[in-house]
């Protein structure tokens, strides 16, 4: 009833992905790689994301990162701590994940522990919004109410694309969130994590 569903992770072709795969060059030329937590699963696409956050130190492009799942954290949890303070510029989880990788923690004191290991932490906490931190900031966004909510399946995802995007043009993080929230408002109100209309309609607003 609530739109969370059951999903079972398949990652087909990407579960193929190899370090000889990844263009250095496209890297060097971005302005954020974005990695997810399914990728850190096989050894082979260990490898390719250590090889892309290389190209992207290098080059200065930013790396931002998604834990993707509670199951990837409990997984890789020391994995992930490591890079959150080593390689991560802007992190990207959700409430259960932040709980996974800190557990037995209150979620304040996590928050409080995340606080300025990247240079931005954005924490996605379903109808309640999300809470976006800086070394000097702690700035909660509001999550746009929809009148149903259908399949909660790529709502983080799209968060971080609308976040993303406003990120790269230059916005202020307040306003980034918002965009986050605007797109993860979109993709929950139909099965699927496609959207049925164009995102640019919807940020342009």
């Amino acid at each position: 009833p609530d739109g969370q569903r059951t999903m079972n992770t398949f990652l087909g072709a990407a579960g193929e992905l190899h370090d000889h795969d990844i263009n250095t060059a496209l890297v060097s030329q971005a302005k954020i790689l974005y990695g997810e937590g399914y990728m850190w699963d096989l050894e082979c696409t260990k490898k390719a994301l250590r090889h892309a956050f290389a190209a992207a130190r290098q080059a200065g492009t930013k790396i931002a990162f998604t834990l993707s799942d509670v199951f990837c954290v409990e997984r890789s949890r020391e994995d992930y701590l490591r890079m959150i303070r080593e390689d991560f510029d802007i992190l990207f989880c959700n409430h259960d994940e932040a709980r996974a990788l800190y557990p037995n923690r209150f979620f304040e004191d996590i928050l409080s522990e995340l606080q300025g290991q990247c240079e931005v932490v954005v924490v996605t906490c379903s109808e309640k919004g999300s809470i976006i931190l800086t070394d000097t900031e702690w700035l909660e966004i509001e999550a746009v109410k929809v009148s149903d909510v259908v399949d909660t399946t790529g709502a983080g995802d799209l968060y971080a694309a609308g976040f993303l995007y406003g990120y790269t043009k230059g916005l202020a993080l307040k306003a980034c969130g918002e965009l986050g929230s605007a797109c993860a408002s979109q993709i929950i109100t139909h099965l699927g994590a496609r959207a049925k209309k164009p995102l640019k309609q919807l940020l342009a607003a």
